[in-house]
């Protein structure tokens, strides 16, 4: 018979005390509750992560995605308005002239007061 020798414990077969003489692991009990702790946080993220994801997604597909007739139809008439000319009141000379030509007029309009402004100092 050869004897080999081996990193197990030796049973215990004194049953006299009732209780186990062996110590717990503290080590692996540690390194088992740091493992699951993260486990838990790394799914609790994911799940937080979902969550969110697919709320937006029902968010936009519910209030966002659809196109209202509506609206389309306010934003062409604001965008006839806005890029047109027309006759707003004749009797006192109001006329509406398109938004990108009123704001070059009332830039220019600025530049050349500034100008006389600093001309007179």
């Amino acid at each position: 018979m050869s004897t080999e020798h081996t990193n197990q414990p030796a049973p215990v077969t004194d049953h006299r005390d009732g209780y186990e003489k062996r110590d717990v692991a503290v080590g692996k009990l540690l390194l088992v509750t740091i493992a699951a702790t993260v486990f838990v946080a790394a799914v609790l993220v994911v799940l937080f992560q979902f969550f969110t994801v697919e709320t937006e997604q029902q968010v936009y597909n519910a209030v966002l995605a659809p196109e209202s007739v509506p609206l389309r139809d306010l934003r062409a008439r604001e965008d006839e308005i806005l890029n047109s000319y027309a006759v707003v009141d004749s009797s006192q000379g109001i006329y509406r002239i398109p938004i990108e030509q009123a704001m070059k007029i009332i830039a220019d309009e600025a530049f050349q007061n500034r100008a006389t402004q600093e001309g007179q100092h």
